[in-house]
């Protein structure tokens, strides 16, 4: 345990030494982090070989999803300016494809443990969670995994990841968790669709998960609806109905807004032999690959901003889940004991008093039974006596204590189970609720004025945060700070080697 806590803070130090010439306000960033861990440490809500700050990726993540022959691979290719990726009409890869840089130049494939046991990069345990959707696919995790390395200076402080075609059947129900998992870690997201088939209607189900449950996203901003391979078109009568199509479909889907590009690979060869409209083609081609570009080399900002917003979620989420789910809990524990103490006080009381007075012990006040005088006369007469009796009393104290404690679980797991608080809420109650804790308080282990003052200390900090990147990125003089460029390091985007890194925490 200790060294895995060592390994923890060893990462953290690395990152903030990373962040300090990088992005001095991610430096803060992290140490609002520490501040949260230190909270949940207290409580027992995480363990000291854990930190919230671990559990967000912090290089920037570029995702590409699509159909299968949507040309994925080829832009792919195209914007490394190397072929990394296979290509072709049919499915050619169906595993997941983290591409990161690397100073070799020759190109190196490393199979799905190398993500899975190595948290610097996405998927860290991915294995996991693919089990629980797909029993004894987890042990399978290179049939969905793969890591890339690719010597690109595009790649430079950043990671792509390229998914496997999304109209796939085998697998589905493991690749979309994986799918849902790479969106969420994601600060870019291109969503490919294939112009060469014309009827979008017959890929409603495909629709669904790449337009209609995105759309909803409070993050919807960083997702890029591209029509690929729209040269393809060139020879139609009218070029235009096959995007119009698309865009119906699209609508249909629920997308109304954002941008909706049409691009074609500029290393394809093409067959346009109408000039006009082989230039028209080229134009706009060269204008939305542009912008998307740029979307992507901006993805840095992105970042920036994902990461402040991920410390608000896990400190708003600390506060106003876990935190009251956990009083809940123990104001039940609490209550439980507490009435049934009283309970069978009172029980023993009313039935010692209807037996002592049918037995006739009591003179008026006096209470005057032969086994009482008869304790009196043994060797260790009253006082032992009465210690005995306390001790019985302590020991059914903890009995209800205990008893009450198990009671409460049930409710605290279908509680856990339909809000999903951070962190083991199971273990911050079984400390609550520890032999040496009064039940009286009716509070969680480490949880007092100073935890929420911490608390409320994060979530000021992240809007501090926010308020100077506004003013980094919208400063209207144009000044630039010598953090605006980020540094690149192996922290910010993992240089992959040929081996599997181990995991460190």
């Amino acid at each position: 345990m200790t060294s895995s806590s060592d390994a923890v803070q060893q990462r953290l130090q690395e990152l903030e030494s990373h962040l300090e010439q990088e992005n001095p306000v991610l430096l803060k960033a992290v140490q609002s982090f520490r501040t949260l861990d230190r909270v949940a440490y207290r409580m027992g809500v995480m363990e000291t070989n854990q930190s919230f700050a671990t559990q967000i990726p912090w290089w920037p993540l570029i995702s590409i999803l699509g159909t299968f022959s949507a040309g994925k691979s080829t832009f792919i290719n195209h914007y490394v300016g190397q072929k990394l990726q296979r290509t072709g009409n049919q499915a050619v890869d169906d595993r997941f494809s983290v591409i990161v840089y690397s100073p070799e130049p020759v190109s190196h494939t490393l199979p799905g443990v190398s993500l899975d046991s190595d948290p610097r990069f996405p998927f860290y345990r991915m294995s996991h969670d693919i089990e629980q959707v797909a029993s004894g696919e987890g042990k399978r995790i290179d049939a969905y995994l793969q890591l890339k390395t690719c010597h690109s200076d595009r790649l430079r402080g950043k990671i792509l990841i390229d998914s496997p075609g999304f109209d796939a059947d085998a697998q589905r129900t493991a690749v979309l968790r994986v799918t849902t998992q790479m969106i969420d870690l994601s600060d870019l997201v291109l969503v490919f669709f294939d112009a060469r088939h014309p009827e979008p209607g017959a890929m409603r189900d495909t629709l669904k998960h790449l337009v209609s449950e995105t759309i909803t996203r409070a993050d919807s901003g960083k997702f890029l609806y591209i029509l690929n391979q729209i040269d393809s078109t060139a020879g139609e009568d009218n070029p235009e109905d096959v995007v119009a199509a698309w865009l119906r479909a699209i609508g249909e889907a629920g997308l109304t807004a954002g941008r909706f590009y049409t691009i074609y690979s500029p290393d394809a060869p093409t067959h346009i032999p109408d000039e006009h409209r082989r230039q028209r083609f080229e134009k706009k081609r060269d204008e939305d690959l542009g912008e998307i570009y740029r979307r992507m080399e901006q993805v840095e900002i992105e970042r920036a901003y994902r990461i402040i917003a991920a410390l608000r979620k896990s400190a708003t989420d600390f506060s106003q889940v876990a935190v009251p789910i956990l009083q809940a809990a123990v104001r039940r524990w609490r209550r439980r004991t507490l009435l049934t103490e009283t309970g069978l006080l009172v029980a023993l009381i009313a039935g010692f008093m209807t037996w002592s007075l049918n037995a006739g012990h009591w003179q008026g006040l006096s209470y005057q039974a032969q086994w009482f005088e008869l304790i009196k006369t043994i060797p260790w007469g009253l006082e032992g006596f009465e210690g005995l009796l306390a001790v019985m009393l302590i020991a059914a104290h903890f009995g209800i204590r205990r008893l009450a404690a198990l009671s409460v679980m049930p409710w605290l797991r279908e509680q856990i189970a339909q809000q999903k608080p951070p962190g083991n809420l199971i273990a911050a109650f079984q400390r609550s609720t520890r032999f040496w804790r009064s039940v009286l308080p009716g509070r969680p282990a480490g949880w007092n004025a100073r935890a929420r003052s911490q608390i409320d200390e994060v979530l000021q900090g992240g809007e501090s945060y926010i308020q100077t990147l506004n003013e980094r990125f919208t400063n209207p003089r144009g000044l630039r700070d010598n953090w605006q460029q980020p540094a690149v390091s192996n922290f910010a985007a993992p240089q992959a080697t040929t081996e599997p890194a181990p995991a460190s925490a």
